[in-house]
C-alpha cells in the first residue's frame, strides 16, 4: 500500500456509543479511513475477510466471542491486516494472552482521544503499540522466567540479532523484511527461533526484555 493513502480501518466492539465516537476520531483523521464496524467477533471476522483492511480496532471482552479468539482466527488466516486491542482491562494475563496471540498493540479504552489517534499513528506505522501505563506489566512478568542474562548470553546468530533490533523498534515483519532485504517468512523464522532461545513467548516480551538488557549493559 502507498504510505500517502489513509489507513483503513474497521471496528469489532459490542459497545455502539463506544464505537460511535472512535469512528468519529478516525474520520476527523485524515490519514486513516473508516470502513466498517461490527457489533460481534463472528461478524468482525466476517467483515475483516470481506474488507480486509490495514487495520482492525478489537475489542477483547464480546457476548459471542471472545477478544482473544477472534486475534487468532485473523492471524492464523491469510488477511495482513494489523490487529489492534482496544480494551478496558488492564490485567496483567490479558495482555500477556493478547501479545502471545499475535496482537500488534494493546491500548485502553480511557485514554485520551489525542493519546489513541497517536498511538494508532504509530501503528500505522509499522510499530507495536502498547498504552504507558501497561509496560510495567510486562517487565514484572519478564522477571517471573527463566532466561539468558543478557543479549551476549542468548547465542543468537547475526541475523536473529538484526531481527531482534528491529522488534526493539517495535517494527512489523513486513517493515522488518524490507529493511533487512529478505523475505517476510524467514523474518518469521528468526523471530521463531530467537523466541526460543531467549525463552519468551511474544515479540513483544523479546522487544522489552532486549532493551532492558541493552540499557543495563550500558555504562
Amino acid at each position: 500500500m502507498n504510505p500517502a493513502e489513509p489507513q483503513s480501518i474497521l471496528i469489532v466492539d459490542d459497545h455502539p456509543l463506544f464505537r460511535k465516537g472512535v469512528i468519529q476520531l478516525i474520520q476527523a483523521a485524515p490519514e486513516f479511513k473508516f470502513v466498517g464496524e461490527a457489533p460481534s467477533g463472528k461478524e468482525g471476522i466476517a467483515l475483516a475477510h470481506r474488507l480486509q483492511p490495514d487495520m482492525i480496532l478489537l475489542d477483547l471482552n464480546m457476548k459471542d466471542m471472545n477478544g482473544i479468539e477472534v486475534l487468532k482466527e485473523i492471524k492464523d488466516s491469510d488477511l495482513d491486516s494489523r490487529v489492534i486491542m482496544l480494551t478496558v482491562s488492564d490485567h496483567a494475563e490479558d495482555l500477556m494472552a493478547a501479545l502471545q496471540a499475535g496482537a500488534d498493540g494493546y491500548l485502553l479504552k480511557d485514554m485520551e482521544p489525542e493519546d489513541l489517534m497517536r498511538q494508532l499513528g504509530e501503528a500505522a506505522r509499522g510499530k507495536i503499540t502498547i498504552s504507558e501505563g501497561l509496560t510495567q506489566l510486562l517487565v514484572a512478568s519478564l522477571r517471573e522466567k527463566s532466561r539468558p542474562v543478557s543479549l551476549a548470553e542468548a547465542g543468537l546468530t547475526e541475523q536473529e540479532s538484526r531481527t531482534l533490533e528491529h522488534l526493539i523498534d517495535g517494527k512489523s515483519n513486513k517493515l522488518i523484511a524490507r529493511e533487512m532485504d529478505i523475505a517476510e517468512g524467514t523474518v518469521k523464522v528468526h523471530v521463531k527461533h530467537l523466541l526460543k532461545k531467549l525463552n519468551l513467548r511474544s515479540r513483544v516480551e523479546a522487544a522489552v526484555w532486549a532493551d532492558r538488557s541493552r540499557r543495563q549493559t550500558k555504562p
